[in-house]
């Protein structure tokens, strides 16, 4: 039966004395929120180009649901 890459990666943690897993762990979720943060604060620089643009509408959702509708 052939293991995932994931199942090995686990495996090994698991092998791991507990205090080294606790600090994988603490590591992997700072990386998680930075990796977060940077894509947020992409999607916020796009965001702010789209407008700079004009190419940010405002509306009611009525109008945003209207405007889905049409081909």
């Amino acid at each position: 039966m052939k293991t995932s890459a994931l199942q090995q990666a686990i495996e090994s943690v698991e092998s791991l004395p507990i205090e080294d897993q606790e600090i994988l762990l603490d590591i992997l979720q700072k990386r998680l929120q930075e990796r977060r943060r940077t894509n947020l604060y992409q999607e916020v620089n796009e965001i702010k180009q789209e407008f700079a643009e004009g190419n940010v509408k405002f509306g009611s959702v009525d109008q945003f649901l209207a405007e889905l509708d049409q081909p």
